[in-house]
């Protein structure tokens, strides 16, 4: 959702060097877009680990931190980096930890999809003179993603025809659907297609992930 405010933000500063700084889960999003000078992995846990992930930071010499994580957390990295200049909104307690704390827009003062609280996060800190009537989501990265998808779907004998499967949902298992649920959709759809299937997850649904693949009649890769 924050994709079409980082490309605005390109298109503001086009020669500035733009670093991301993201959890590994969703970084591959970010990887191939052309607004993404550098992408850096945040995979620390603990209060120490993250102490340590916000001090090693400091060597890089940011001029400005842009918030779009609301979380009191995403503030504290950014000073304890040093770095200067801290933008992002007015929430979780963070403020005196921000140079420019901008207001949180209420319900009615944006249109409701989630991309353009990020644009507006960018317009009130007058980064941006206004925010963009249309700026759909689009990845421009899709087609080296593509092909690079389909060449490792050769590498591993798939065929031409692949189903694609994810059975894993975040924060709980009430959410799933039932492993042999999704092990028998696959087999009847890979019987009506004469498809492979790989099965797709995080490297905490490993278990899941393999026991989905264990169960699927069809070609199939983890």
């Amino acid at each position: 959702m924050s994709i079409p405010a980082l490309r605005a933000l390109r298109g503001r500063f086009p020669d500035a060097e733009i670093f991301i700084l993201a959890r590994p889960w969703v970084a591959d999003l970010y990887r191939r877009e052309p607004f993404c000078n550098r992408l850096i992995a945040f995979t620390a846990r603990g209060l120490a680990s993250k102490w340590r992930a916000a001090r090693e930071l400091r060597p890089l010499g940011f001029d400005c931190a842009i918030l779009f994580q609301n979380a009191f957390e995403a503030a504290a990295i950014a000073f304890v980096a040093g770095i200067p200049e801290r933008i992002g909104y007015a929430r979780d307690g963070r403020s005196p930890l921000l140079t420019c704390a901008v207001p949180t827009p209420r319900a009615h003062e944006i249109p409701r999809h989630e991309r353009y609280y990020y644009l507006e996060l960018l317009h009130r800190a007058r980064i941006l003179d206004k925010v963009p009537d249309s700026d759909l989501i689009r990845l421009d990265g899709a087609t080296a993603a593509r092909e690079a998808g389909v060449q490792r779907f050769r590498q591993a004998a798939l065929g031409d025809i692949v189903i694609g499967v994810s059975p894993g949902a975040a924060y709980g298992s009430a959410k799933r659907w039932l492993p042999e649920r999704f092990a028998e959709a696959a087999n009847r759809v890979a019987r009506e297609l004469g498809a492979s299937v790989a099965v797709f997850g995080s490297k905490d649904e490993r278990e899941l992930c393999a026991s989905v693949t264990a169960a699927v009649a069809a070609p199939s890769r983890n």
